[in-house]
């Protein structure tokens, strides 16, 4: 387990609810990696808490699907497996498109201008190379996309999907031959808005998911491989 594990109280939260998004928030962001076996003992020494909240925490990961319960082993943070990534991706990649083609016609100038700094934002954190700093600015660009469309429908239907995005977008950045890419394909979507072309953008937005699930599919592999 990561040392760098701790818990991040939050003094309006009961204790369990701080231990649910502690451990939510290292699975996501990676630190508490696919197929870790979750020992209460462990964690409950760790954080500093009993094992209650902690027991707690593991059952309603368990419910969002990011833990599994394995017979005679106990409870494991869930693998990204190829089917839930393609069935979160494909959703995905038609909800980006319409979010780029919409913001082509509805985007106003500040919000361009904002579009304009995340690309640049994201081309610092790039070279930085924080994984969490690259997924934040990541994560900021795109729902400024997502917001220009003015859409609230739209915005709720990607925020369902966000938080498996997050974890997905972790895995896709730890490759780091692909950084160039990303920020290519970024520059892209901003232009395509930038113009009001709406099938550039669409066709951009596409390949840009397109790219992440072959990366991730990459990985997911090699891990199987590597796996005893």
């Amino acid at each position: 387990m990561d040392g760098k594990l701790q818990i991040e109280m939050d003094e309006f939260l009961p204790l369990r609810d701080v231990v649910f998004n502690t451990l939510r928030r290292a699975i996501l962001n990676g630190k508490l990696k696919p197929g870790e076996r979750l020992m209460e003992v462990h964690l409950a020494n760790r954080l500093g808490v009993s094992r209650t909240p902690i027991r707690e925490a593991i059952r309603k990961l368990e419910l969002e699907g990011l833990v599994i319960m394995i017979p005679r082993r106990g409870a494991e943070v869930a693998r990204i497996t190829e089917k839930s990534l393609k069935d979160v991706l494909e959703v995905r990649r038609a909800l980006d498109a319409l979010s780029v083609e919409l913001a082509c016609e509805r985007i106003t100038q500040p919000d361009l201008e904002r579009l304009g700094e995340a690309c640049r934002n994201f081309e610092r954190a790039v070279r930085g190379e924080d994984a969490s700093v690259i997924a934040s600015a990541d994560v900021a660009l795109h729902d400024i996309i997502v917001e220009a469309t003015g859409n609230r429908r739209l915005q709720q239907l990607v925020n369902n999907l966000s938080e498996q995005m997050y974890r997905f977008r972790f895995v896709y950045i730890k490759e780091e031959n692909q950084h160039d890419n990303l920020v290519a394909e970024h520059r892209e979507i901003y232009e395509s808005i930038l113009n009001c072309d709406r099938e550039r953008a669409a066709a951009a937005a596409r390949l840009h998911i397109d790219n992440q699930e072959k990366s991730i599919i990459r990985q997911i592999r090699l891990e199987n491989e590597r796996r005893p």
